[in-house]
């Protein structure tokens, strides 16, 4: 699966301002990210307000990006849940002829142990499919530790890669030092992206990269050929904007400066709302002064 390797990119899902999904948004988006350098796109994953979508919604987003990207760039979808069961089934019954693999959050609201995670995953790799276990501790509620990650990447080869966005920024390289071969990691906090990739990560799928994917993919790339210095000038051109959108909750403010380049309508589902106007203002000066 070395074919999901530099900056992923968390598709937000355009609305209109009924709260209908904007296609022709949606259209731009994708195409705005393949033409600026964009590695592969991240279907209804948290960012794309998955959770505010009917499954009619959803299967007409699929359908649409499948349509738009027309094989261009690789795809992974986002199916997760906190009944194992339920997942395991929806992934067996997806069609992922389009996908080159399925990001699957660990279970949510429940907060199993390390043992419960660990046969939640070994369940999910029982369907046979590409697997990314994705770890997000704030929104989870429940961290999946190094020993964990590596104890399912030594068992399960078909879940071949982890989205970590710990905290904790030594469990990633813990990860990194102890992971079988053919096994990968890339930073789901995009602050980390650099050091991450620097210290033998895959890139990211990345939040702030649809907004910047031709600096952010430059970045990265910058990274892979160990071209530090000028790695890091962009990472820190970058820096402020990337902890801006996060202010007040994805994709909130990622949908701010989305509709600032007139790539979107600034438009979410309840319960997420508009970012506050001291907020926007904030992120529209970040984006002049870069």
């Amino acid at each position: 699966m070395s074919i999901l390797k530099g900056v992923g990119v968390a598709l937000v899902t355009p609305f209109n301002e009924d709260l209908s999904v904007d296609f022709d948004s949606l259209t731009k988006l994708v195409e705005y990210n393949i033409e600026n350098g964009t590695n592969y796109l991240v279907v209804l994953g948290t960012t794309a307000e998955a959770a505010t979508l009917s499954a009619e919604e959803k299967k007409q987003v699929i359908e649409h990006i499948i349509k738009v990207n027309n094989k261009r760039l690789p795809l992974v979808l986002g199916i997760g849940g906190n009944n194992t069961l339920e997942v395991k089934k929806q992934i067996e019954e997806a069609d992922l002829s389009a996908f080159e693999a399925v990001l699957s959050v660990s279970p949510y609201y429940n907060k199993p142990n390390q043992e419960g995670l660990y046969q939640h995953y070994k369940a999910l790799a029982s369907t046979g499919k590409n697997i990314i276990i994705y770890n997000v501790p704030s929104r989870t509620g429940q961290n999946i530790e190094a020993d964990t990650t590596i104890r399912i990447a030594k068992e399960f080869p078909n879940l071949f890669m982890i989205k970590e966005a710990a905290p904790n920024i030594l469990q990633y390289f813990d990860i990194l030092r102890k992971k079988p071969e053919g096994f990968s990691l890339v930073s789901g906090d995009d602050e980390f992206t650099l050091p991450v990739t620097l210290a033998g990560g895959n890139g990211v799928i990345s939040v702030i990269g649809q907004g910047y994917p031709k600096e952010f993919s430059t970045m990265v790339q910058l990274a892979f050929e160990g071209k530090v210095k000028e790695a890091y000038e962009i990472h820190n051109k970058l820096v402020e904007i990337t902890r801006l959108i996060f202010a007040e909750g994805n994709p909130c403010g990622i949908k701010v400066v989305l509709a600032e380049k007139g790539i979107i309508k600034n438009y979410l589902r309840l319960p997420l709302v508009q970012a506050s106007e001291g907020l926007y203002s904030k992120i529209k000066a970040e984006m002049n002064n870069i």
